[in-house]
């Protein structure tokens, strides 16, 4: 179950959104919607994944940053849309856990095995909340901006319908090759380059 206890405007340089703060689980997360969504609506979402060091840091290891950045681009110029950005940083271990995996990937070790060696699962977020988001904002339909087909399942099994996926190409660098090489070879992500 998930409870939404705060909302507020945010205006940002892509569009004038509101944030949502949503608890699930005593986690908070975050929802940015910009519009108002009725049950015939197909609302352009991300399902993003807090990422400190990309999204606030602009670290080059991932693509997390320009990911974000291209969605909230993205819905600037509808007159609707959505980003679920959910609390779950490294792939869920935490941040003291990422940056010890960081560690192990400076040691040649792949974000998969990394977060393996670490004690923890190559991928330990959960997309439980979304059910609950998407009833709350009467969302029935989604283009869903995405390379994860665990995204896409959870959104189906949220009893959402995907319209079409968009794929994001952005946030290739020289620096972050082996790791989306790594997420498509081994988290089975679906192909970006």
């Amino acid at each position: 179950m998930i409870n939404l206890v705060a909302s507020a405007s945010l205006p940002t340089r892509y569009a004038d959104f509101t944030v949502h703060v949503f608890l699930h689980d005593k986690q908070e997360h975050l929802v940015l919607t910009k519009g108002e969504f009725s049950q015939e609506d197909c609302v352009l979402t991300r399902i993003h994944s807090e990422c400190l060091t990309g999204d606030g840091l602009f670290s080059l290891r991932c693509d997390c940053g320009p990911q974000l950045e291209y969605a909230m681009q993205e819905i600037g110029k509808k007159d609707k849309g959505m980003i679920i950005y959910l609390r779950q940083e490294g792939r869920g271990i935490g941040l003291l856990e990422k940056i010890k995996a960081y560690e192990l990937q400076d040691q040649g070790v792949d974000t998969f095995d990394a977060n393996i060696q670490l004690g923890h699962a190559a991928d330990n977020r959960n997309y439980a909340m979304l059910a609950g988001v998407f009833k709350h904002f009467n969302v029935s339909t989604v283009d869903i901006m995405t390379n994860n087909p665990d995204k896409m399942k959870a959104i189906k099994e949220a009893g959402v319908t995907i319209n079409q996926r968009i794929a994001l190409k952005v946030g290739h660098t020289k620096q972050n090759e082996s790791y989306i090489k790594t997420k498509i070879d081994k988290f089975n992500h679906l192909t970006q380059l």
